[in-house]
């Protein structure tokens, strides 16, 4: 075959021009290989036969292989499209006053008991703003389970009914369907009874996650997380709450008494998918998750703890060893975590300074290195006023990174596994989260176990959602 002409020559040099907005259609690698293949077809037009020409293309060609097989192992990003927080209509506000009068007229309650849950609401860092259901205004209260159905209808449907709306999606597009709540799990399960509300699907993925604790709503999104990993092209919706008529206490064991003062109603659905499209209308994208438990340790396994007191009355027991648990829980998980997204610079000066202490001087300070070089905002546990601070103190944060979870405490008390996504809901409607912001939410839980995600911010976040909890 003869050589091909200067003037064939330039034709085809423009249908390879002609060719490349090919690239907005192509993956980069593939497309990348069609040009090697390209001028490899012009090498043997023009019969350069020299070997050198075609070693030189070898290198790229199998570049762009590997690139495709990497590729194509790598699961889609997981985005947090949106989320929606359940906030209960003013019938079902319990000022201190109302609760106090009701506890005391309740013949369960000797007078200790009644002075020990006024001190603990006092001190407990709540407002008088925060909610019961109505199972529990009832004197005495009702805990039967008709009621606490009644209570997770009253949640999860309107939160589930605002997620839809807000992400304009039908119930028939949901793929994954997990449900948590830690002290009720009913037959047919909380999954079920969304099911049968909505009719989704017969094909939908659903699962029903119980007695994970606070931790349950951050470990519902890294399940939804895996699931889309394993299952592409896929939507999932987490919906998070606690049901408190299941679980009200009417005994004098003081440990079991705290549940009663400081857990409220709450809720909140979020949406994750791993569709392409999702990427240009989601919230966030889900850059890392960890989890790490301590189950296997009696002292936290027995921290917070289910049972039934000398008199047959079951009640959720918080032990004294608590706070040394949860210290140990998390000092183990936070420091894996910084291992994993922290920069070289602050692994290395937290180390020497480890080595420094151990070899060389004893008295001197270990280095804590600093989170904020990595995220800007932080959803941490709303448990308590002195669990926030001891985790505020330990990862040197101030009064502006706290303020999410100590307001959501104030406004709307425990909220158990659904209060992050009112503390996030709150920076929202601040204006604090930035485009490129990261997002750390620390999710600590009975077991003790502890489940962390790392959230980056994709657009402008303008809250005007007049349906927010904190309108």
């Amino acid at each position: 075959m003869a050589a091909i002409s200067q003037h064939e020559y330039g034709l085809l040099f423009l249908n390879l021009i002609h060719i490349l907005p090919l690239s907005t259609m192509l993956s980069k690698p593939t497309f990348f290989a069609f040009i090697i293949v390209a001028f490899e077809a012009l090498f043997i037009l023009q019969q350069w036969r020299h070997p050198i020409f075609h070693f030189l293309l070898l290198p790229y060609f199998f570049f762009a292989i590997k690139t495709y097989f990497l590729k194509s192992k790598q699961p889609r990003p997981v985005y947090l499209v949106d989320f929606s927080c359940y906030k209960p209509p003013s019938k079902c506000k319990v000022p201190f006053s109302s609760f106090i009068h009701h506890v005391s007229m309740i013949e369960a309650f000797d007078t200790e008991s009644v002075e020990f849950m006024a001190k603990t609401l006092v001190s407990s860092g709540l407002s008088q703003e925060t909610y019961l259901p109505p199972a529990l205004h009832c004197i005495p209260p009702k805990t039967h389970h008709r009621e606490s159905i009644n209570e997770a209808q009253m949640v999860l449907f309107p939160v589930m009914d605002e997620l839809l709306s807000k992400t304009k999606l039908s119930p028939h597009d949901i793929d994954i369907l997990i449900v948590n709540c830690s002290g009720f799990c009913p037959s047919p399960s909380l999954s079920s009874v969304i099911i049968n509300k909505y009719s989704m699907k017969s094909d939908i993925k659903s699962y029903n996650l119980s007695g994970m604790g606070c931790s349950a709503g951050t470990i519902g999104v890294d399940l939804a997380q895996n699931l889309l990993k394993t299952h592409e092209n896929k939507t999932a919706i987490v919906l998070s709450t606690e049901i408190l008529s299941t679980g009200w206490y009417s005994g004098h064991e003081k440990s079991k008494l705290i549940l009663n003062c400081v857990f409220r109603m709450g809720g909140a659905g979020i949406l994750l998918s791993n569709k392409k499209q999702a990427e240009n209308t989601s919230k966030y994208k889900l850059i890392h998750s960890l989890r790490t438990q301590r189950a296997y340790d009696d002292t936290a396994y027995y921290a917070v703890y289910r049972e039934e007191d000398s008199r047959g009355i079951l009640g959720v027991t918080f032990n004294k060893d608590l706070l040394q648990a949860v210290t140990e829980t998390l000092r183990s998980h936070i420091t894996l975590l910084g291992s994993q997204i922290l920069p070289f610079t602050e692994q290395f000066f937290h180390v020497i300074s480890i080595l420094r202490k151990k070899l060389i001087d004893k008295s001197a300070e270990i280095y804590t290195p600093s989170f904020k070089t990595v995220v800007q905002h932080f959803c941490l546990p709303s448990s308590g006023k002195p669990l926030i601070r001891e985790v505020a103190k330990g990862l040197n944060l101030n009064g502006r990174d706290i303020e999410p979870a100590l307001m959501t405490l104030h406004r709307f008390g425990n909220q158990s596994s659904s209060s992050w996504w009112y503390e996030l809901g709150y920076m929202e409607g601040k204006g604090r989260v930035k485009k490129g912001d990261k997002i750390w939410v620390l999710g600590l839980g009975t077991g003790i176990k502890c489940c962390s995600l790392v959230l980056e911010c994709l657009r402008p976040i303008v809250e005007d959602d007049k349906k927010s909890p904190w309108k």
